[in-house]
């Protein structure tokens, strides 16, 4: 079966960032990009996708334009012989970038099925002085027209893109070669937004084509979703590592404990927890910048991922094993009432003094402690266990799907991935999603203990992260989504 190729080609002002979007779409670096005009000086065929039965998708890299007044003037002087030298002789020999600029314009009306214009969203349609001749090249082409706002800024919540958009539709409404405007930064585009051009651009190819072109719209879909499945088991393997993570620790003697509280000596097993804590702590880090090290790569970007893990406060420890000896000798001494002043500060992990001492009945809280040790002779335990507790796993599970929204969100225009700020919004909306599983997530959470097995956890973590970074896409661009699945 001998496929067929179907053609876009973008177009716009010089320098508005036709490169850029090129890099982006295609995940590799091709043609220049600075900031400086006519730096595209051809139109250059790149292959988006292809399929098996030999469909192709090209993407025409052109000129941008300069002159836009001066080249709507030429263009339509090309039927009389002055104008035919004018653009042939005189421009070839004495203006090559304007030439240029005019040979991709023929280009363009000869051979793409669909023109995708970019223009600057930062700009007012009617203060863009260019955008009227450039209308008028537009509509001397001849072709089907999609307008893609760039140069948006960093992503933005739907209401403030979809108030961009309905302006510039508002603009362009009087011009029936333009079928279509959407946003699509260069910059700052998500993946699941291509779904969102590729639907766009279907009633705009040939009825010839357009199998053809359903065909490649569907692989295209295809190599998306795969790669959102390997970044969602890269995103799993650092939170299960974590699940997983525990370090034994000796039990301090009841003695030594009261000492501690009474601040007459130090808690070694406090000491040997923090340790431990910090051991964990840096395990998990090491993970987290494996994990984005995969999730670049995945997206065709470069660049060394620098993470951290987010706090790394005792707090987010929690402890399992004996009952702490202290914390039951004080409860056996309230209840008995042999101690008074004396609070049991269950929330810090230890013990808590008010304004006031013991007042003699020690021997009354130590036989609290010696009903705490005989239960856990009897359970078989004789050390702590410190290990991540519920909230810092959840708090891991947002940031690591935070960090995913930066990397799905970062153009190959850029140049190598770093690491930067991301909108307030995305993390209510992150939060959200996560505490609507909040008891999926617990269940996983829930795996811990002496056998556990990362790759088990992540077996089962990997699925519920994808449906929740599902959410949050579906959340933040509801039509593209739609058009993706």
């Amino acid at each position: 079966m001998t496929g067929a190729t179907v053609a876009l080609s973008l177009i716009s002002h010089t320098n508005a960032g036709k490169t850029t979007l090129a890099r982006t779409l295609l995940a590799r670096d091709v043609g220049e990009v600075r900031d400086a005009p006519h730096v595209t000086t051809e139109a250059t065929a790149y292959t988006l996708i292809e399929t098996e039965g030999g469909d192709r998708l090209a993407l025409w890299d052109t000129p941008g334009f300069g002159d836009s007044a001066r080249l709507a003037r030429r263009l339509a002087q090309q039927g009389n012989p002055i104008g035919w030298f004018l653009a042939q002789v005189w421009d070839r020999w004495r203006d090559r970038p304007f030439w240029l600029t005019q040979l991709a314009v023929r280009h363009v009306r000869d051979d793409a099925d669909v023109v995708l214009y970019l223009v600057n969203a930062a700009e007012d349609p009617a203060d863009a002085g260019y955008l009227a001749p450039e209308l008028a090249v537009l509509a001397w082409i001849g072709k089907p027209v999609l307008v893609l706002l760039n140069q948006t800024g960093p992503p933005r919540p739907p209401a403030d893109e979809a108030a961009d958009v309905a302006r510039w539709q508002a603009a362009l409404a009087a011009h029936p070669h333009v079928r279509g405007v959407l946003a699509l930064d260069a910059f700052a585009r998500c993946w699941v937004q291509e779904f969102a051009l590729f639907a766009a651009i279907a009633p705009l190819v040939s009825a010839d084509r357009i199998v053809a072109f359903t065909r490649l719209a569907d692989a295209w879909r295809a190599r998306r979703w795969r790669e959102f499945d390997a970044a969602m088991a890269a995103l799993a393997q650092p939170v299960a590592a974590a699940v997983c993570a525990r370090v034994v620790v000796p039990r301090t003697p009841a003695l030594k404990k009261l000492s501690a509280a009474l601040g007459l000596g130090t808690d070694e097993g406090d000491a040997a927890a923090r340790r431990a804590c910090d051991e964990m702590a840096q395990v998990t880090d090491r993970d987290l910048v494996a994990a984005m090290t995969k999730l670049i790569a995945i997206h065709g970007l470069e660049g060394r991922a620098a993470g951290d893990v987010e706090s790394r406060m005792a707090g987010d420890m929690a402890r399992e094993g004996p009952i702490g000896e202290g914390r039951a000798a004080a409860m056996g001494g309230i209840v008995s009432g042999a101690v008074s002043g004396l609070a049991a500060d269950l929330a810090s992990g230890g013990l808590t003094f008010g304004a006031g001492m013991l007042t003699g009945a020690l021997l009354g809280a130590l036989g609290g402690a010696g009903v705490a040790r005989a239960w856990n002779v009897a359970r078989g335990q004789s050390d702590d266990t410190v290990r991540w507790d519920d909230a810092f796993l959840e708090r891991l599970t947002v940031t690591s799907l935070l960090r995913y929204l930066a990397v799905a969100h970062y153009g190959r225009g850029r140049g190598d991935y770093r690491d930067s700020e991301y909108p307030p919004f995305w993390r209510p909306c992150v939060e959200a999603a996560v505490a609507a599983r909040r008891a999926a997530f617990a269940e996983v959470w829930a795996r811990r203990g002496p056998t556990c097995e990362a790759a088990a956890v992540a077996a089962a973590l990997e699925p519920l992260m994808s449906d929740t970074a599902r959410a949050v896409l579906a959340d933040l661009y509801p039509a593209a989504l739609a058009a993706g699945e």
